[in-house]
Parts: C-alpha cells; sequence; structure tokens
C-alpha cells in the first residue's frame, strides 16, 4: 500500500524538484554568503518550510532580536496558507497521525499536487498525500543544505546572489499579472508599497504594506466579487 502510494506520488513531485534545485541552491548559497554553516539552511528547511519566508529569515537573524515584529512579519507572508489549510480540512479527514504532517508540510507545491491530483482508486489517498509533501520537503531540504555546503567549499564571488529572492518575488508577481483579467489585486500591491516606501523609508516599509494591503483587499472584496461575476 505504502510502495504504491509512493509510486504514485512521485512522478507529480518531480516538477517540483527540478524548480526546487534551483531555488534551495540559491538560498543554501544565500546563507553561506551571509556566515551561515550548512546546519542553518537544514534546520529551517526542516522546521520553518516557509519558502519565500526562509529568505526573509536570513535578514531576520541578522538584525537586531525584534521578536514582535518577526512574528508579524512571518504571520502576513504565510497568511495565504489560512486559506490552504481551510479548503484542505475535509480531504485530511480521517487521515490520523499523517494529518499533522501534512498540515506541518503544506507549501505551495504540495497544495496544488494535493488539491488537484486524479489518484488512482486504488491507491490510498492519505500515504499519497503524505508522500508528495515529504518527497517535497525532502527536496527543498537537501538543495538547500547542498547550495550551503557548495558555497563553503567553491571560491566564487557570490555578491548579488541575495537578488535572487527579489527575481523569485518579481517572477511570482509577473506570473499573477498574466494569469488575472483584471489587475486590481496587482495594483493595489504595487500602490501600497510605494506609498509605504514613500512614508516609511526602505527598512521599515515591508509591514505597513502587508498591512494595509491586507485591510484593503478586504474592504474591496464585494467590488472584486463582482467583476468576477461579470466576467
Amino acid at each position: 500500500m505504502k510502495l504504491k502510494a509512493f509510486k504514485a506520488a512521485f512522478p507529480y513531485t518531480l516538477p517540483i524538484l527540478t524548480g526546487f534545485l534551483f531555488l534551495g541552491f540559491a538560498y543554501g548559497i544565500y546563507m553561506n554568503a551571509n556566515g551561515f554553516s550548512f546546519v542553518y539552511p537544514m534546520l529551517t528547511s526542516l522546521l520553518v518550510y516557509g519558502g519565500s519566508l526562509e529568505f526573509v529569515t536570513v535578514e531576520m537573524l541578522l538584525s537586531p532580536f525584534a521578536p514582535m515584529q518577526v512574528l508579524i512579519m512571518t504571520l502576513l507572508i504565510q497568511a495565504r496558507h489560512i486559506f490552504y489549510g481551510i479548503s484542505m480540512l475535509e480531504r485530511y479527514k480521517g487521515m490520523g497521525w499523517k494529518k499533522y504532517y501534512l498540515i506541518f508540510g503544506m507549501c505551495d507545491e504540495s497544495f496544488s499536487i494535493n488539491y488537484t491530483a486524479k489518484i488512482p482508486e486504488d491507491v490510498d489517498k492519505g500515504w499519497f498525500m503524505f508522500f508528495v509533501t515529504l518527497l517535497n520537503q525532502f527536496y527543498w531540504c537537501i538543495s538547500a543544505t547542498l547550495g550551503c555546503l557548495l558555497g563553503s567549499v567553491l571560491n566564487f564571488n557570490t555578491k548579488g546572489v541575495s537578488f535572487v529572492m527579489t527575481a523569485m518575488f518579481v517572477v511570482i508577481f509577473l506570473e499573477q499579472w498574466l494569469k488575472e483579467e483584471h489587475h486590481i489585486v496587482s495594483l493595489i500591491g504595487i500602490v501600497a508599497s510605494v506609498i509605504c516606501l514613500i512614508i516609511f523609508g526602505s527598512n521599515s516599509f515591508m509591514i505597513p504594506t502587508m498591512a494595509v494591503i491586507a485591510i484593503t483587499l478586504t474592504l474591496s472584496k464585494r467590488r472584486m466579487e463582482s467583476l468576477e461575476v461579470q466576467k
């Protein structure tokens, strides 16, 4: 039963492997360039496993101790997982102990596969989703750890490697822009970012920006729903 579920899950995770190898290596090298040993990306990949949050964590670890700011930033960056989790509650019923790992290990990619995959009838759904989640985290953890080790062994100029995080967010934004028929959400993000950058400065604008975006989207929810109905 477990082997059959593993064999069914593995092909679904191969595209994730290719993406995670690049991003994980970049994250590991980024950690090494900032003076961290391979233990740090290995542990954050195992315990935090937050993708974009892990890139931000590098700056958090290098910044003065500010637990409340870290908490708020973490909640705002990962808030989308609340909606992922709600949509998966029904699917996780009856999973036993696997449910707790599925909740912890749910990332964008694992959610996408587990929510949309057509699982064969003779394959246990719980084990299928478990292996999808486990394999994706394994890919990320291994690539991040190896990236940091590679960065410590190879002697090359790592100046500018931190731009990978900026590049990743730019690509995510462009993909979202291309998928949208109405660009209200993206424009809200751009305008809020510019205004908060001007008011609060480059070192303190992130949290106010996320808060303004969240409030604005909540207040404009009905307007966006009406646009969806008109499509």
